[in-house]
């Protein structure tokens, strides 16, 4: 791997923002921005767990294929060296196999690096007994590693100075058989890739394959298993170093066990453990002389592994393999590799590499709290819906630009219902105008048409009128021919009025504006209706300044209109209130009724022309046709309130007219757009 490259990316087109690999991540290095997971390289410490926890697949690894590709290109001779969990993932393959399919992958050379696991523990044991009151990190993890120098680099200085397993191993290669070799990792570590990486141009391993790449790699050329081919791992042989990838296999390959009276040794595996482990040695808490950790749950759970076989299946293959190495063990021969490379150099140095965020003042976490919703500690549901484990953590990601607001879920389901409350006003304020568009248009039809059906049919009525008339008075009363020329003539006046309602809709109106005091006129107005003795009539005038621009005429022709519908729909008698209110934008004159209240299926015609729900010979159908273009043309509104179910209330209509108090014709200034229509049920 180049050193600097991305060990993880996210596939943007796979990624479902779930947040899973926020929770799963032990360094918090993936960032939520625009709604898409980033895992940012810096922070990140290559332990995998984003990649094994995803299941959309939306996590890319570092591919190392072309590099080894590239080094089988170069002539160098090429050692494999074989991590000692490969028992686990190639549960399928018999190892002589597995190495003879190495080899025919151009590998010269194929060695396990258990035996790199032999030369770590006896530095581990030389160490603790060269000083009994320090107190150590194992470092045979990179991920812990990485996770100290970026995360608590106060423990930098507790690290072992002690090379991993796969470092040993290559050392040794290189001992044994010149600095030339080039060296590959095989295993089932992503973060052996940045490892392999840590030297620079001058890499003890030059690439790191994964269990996973590895299959992939012999699936592509074509290579399986062959019995012809198999062949044994090259020299040196490993002991108890098998067992090295086991949790707590490393302190049992040193010898030295991990007591509970003494607590010599503590193991810790998984992203739990080692992260408490980790804090409660930072706080002194620990009094072990060696803490050990892997950020899997063994390097046999590695996640460079493809096996889905489940964690006591793999560390059953790896147990079973290491036995029957031991059975065939050379103490001799291993002795005798050990004392050639005694003088092996088997230090690491380890440095900080702090990259911890300022965290926010308490002011500074209230306001994104309260941003959150979260103004009370009860309010801090802690549900870890954000891949955080409590609200706090999570604001403080916010603060750290890590995480975004829209990933609390509390949160965003608030937003979201409130977008849905916008959006359902929205919905009914399209309504509104679009009703108000189509009864635009059918007024704006109706009045071309009424004006032509009213020209065409006015000069005949009149001519009818006229000889009817004539001829009745050449008529005696009483008599049978009087009374059908009297209803000639009463049928044509009542034509005749239904025409010049046609023509009164279809005229271009235009309003005279001028001051009125709305409560006087309001007053001259209802005195002029005539009232039935079983209804009555009242006036509650509540306009704090009575004054608008108005015309007056146009006015009084709403309000009369108004009036009249409301005295039709009470045949039986009732009460009808006339309101008037102002505000100092506008005014409204409401007339409520007692009456039958407007079925919802005529609701939505009422001011249509010619539309009406009287009896024949009771109503034109233009009045409030009229009385809506008036209101228009003034730029008002017109809203209906009614009822027309007993069981749902008293029945009755409101309607309430709201004009503007002032013309800015009047007044200076310029006009605005007028509204339209809405309806609604009491």
């Amino acid at each position: 791997m180049i050193l600097g490259d991305q060990l993880v990316s996210t596939i943007p087109e796979r990624c479902r923002v779930c947040y899973t690999c926020v929770r799963d991540c032990p360094a918090k290095a993936i960032r939520i921005s625009n709604g898409q997971a980033e895992v940012i390289r810096e922070r990140c410490i290559g332990c995998g767990n984003c990649v094994q926890v995803c299941s959309q697949k939306a996590k890319r690894v570092h591919d190392s294929i072309p590099e080894v590709r590239a080094l089988r290109r170069s002539g160098r001779r090429m050692a494999a060296i074989v991590a000692p969990s490969f028992p686990a993932e190639f549960s399928d393959v018999h190892p002589r196999h597995l190495v003879g399919m190495l080899r025919r992958l151009g590998f010269d050379l194929v060695v396990e690096v258990a035996f790199g696991a032999d030369l770590v523990a006896r530095r581990y044991r030389q160490l603790l007994d060269e000083d009994r009151s320090r107190r150590w990190i194992a470092t045979t993890c990179p991920a812990i590693v990485t996770y100290i120098e970026k995360y608590h680099p106060d423990l930098v200085p507790h690290l072992a100075p002690v090379a991993s397993p796969m470092t040993a191993t290559a050392r040794a290669l290189h001992e044994l058989h010149g600095d030339d070799l080039a060296i590959v990792f095989i295993g089932p570590c992503l973060a052996k890739k940045v490892e392999a990486a840590r030297h620079g141009e001058h890499p003890e391993v030059d690439s790191a394959l994964t269990f996973r790449e590895c299959r992939d790699l012999l699936r592509a050329e074509g290579i399986g298993p062959d019995a012809d081919r198999a062949s044994d791992f090259d020299p040196p042989h490993p002991g108890l170093g098998a067992i090295f990838p086991i949790s707590g296999g490393m302190p049992q390959t040193a010898g030295i066990q991990e007591d509970l009276l003494t607590n010599e040794v503590i193991t810790a595996t998984g992203i739990e453990n080692f992260t408490l482990a980790i804090a409660e040695f930072e706080k002194g808490a620990l009094d072990a002389r060696l803490l050990e950790m892997l950020s899997c749950r063994g390097c046999i759970m590695g996640a460079g592994m493809s096996t889905d076989a489940p964690l006591f299946r793999r560390r059953t293959a790896v147990s079973q393999y290491a036995r029957r190495l031991l059975s065939s063990f050379d103490p001799g021969e291993h002795k005798a590799v050990l004392s050639r490379l005694s003088r092996l150099d088997m230090g690491e140095v380890f440095a900080v590499d702090d990259t911890r965020m300022p965290s926010p003042s308490d002011a500074e976490l209230a306001e994104i709290l309260h941003r959150l919703g979260k103004d009370d500690p009860e309010d801090e549901l802690n549900c870890g819906a954000c891949g955080y484990a409590t609200c706090r953590e999570h604001a403080v990601a916010i603060h750290k630009g890590l995480a975004e607001t829209e990933m609390c879920l509390p949160y965003t389901v608030e937003r979201l219902r409130d977008s849905l409350d916008e959006l359902h006003a929205s919905h009914e304020q399209l309504a509104t105008v679009r009703q108000a568009l189509i009864n635009a248009e059918k007024l704006a039809s109706m009045g071309q048409l009424s004006a032509g059906i009213a020209h065409e049919v006015n000069n005949p009525l009149g001519v009818i009128l006229l000889y009817a008339n004539m001829m009745l008075d050449d008529h005696a009363e009483g008599t049978e021919q009087r009374e059908d020329l009297e209803m000639i003539v009463e049928q044509a006046e009542r034509c005749k009025k239904v025409v010049s309602g046609l023509l009164n809709f279809a005229r271009k109106n235009k309003v005279s504006l001028r001051s009125v005091d709305v409560e006087n006129l309001v007053d001259r107005c209802l005195k002029a209706i005539i009232v039935p003795e079983k209804v009555e009539l009242a006036v509650e005038h509540e306009m704090a300044d009575p004054v608008a621009d108005v015309d007056g005429d146009q006015l009084i022709q709403v309000i009369s209109n108004l009036v009249v519908n409301a005295i039709e729909a009470m045949p039986g008698g009732g009460r009808i209130t006339v309101t008037t209110r102002s505000d100092a934008e506008e005014f409204q004159i409401m007339v409520r009724d007692d009456g039958t209240g407007i079925a919802k299926e005529h609701l939505s015609r009422i001011f249509e022309p010619l539309y009406t729900t009287k009896q024949m010979g009771k109503g034109t159908g233009l009045g409030l046709a009229v009385t809506y273009g008036i209101v228009k043309m003034h730029r008002g509104r017109i809203d209906v309130f009614t009822n027309d179910d007993p069981a749902a209330g008293s029945t009755g209509t409101t309607f309430k007219v709201s004009l503007p108090r002032f013309s800015p014709a009047l007044h200076g200034g310029e006009g605005g757009d007028g509204n339209g229509v809405r309806g609604g049920s009491a």
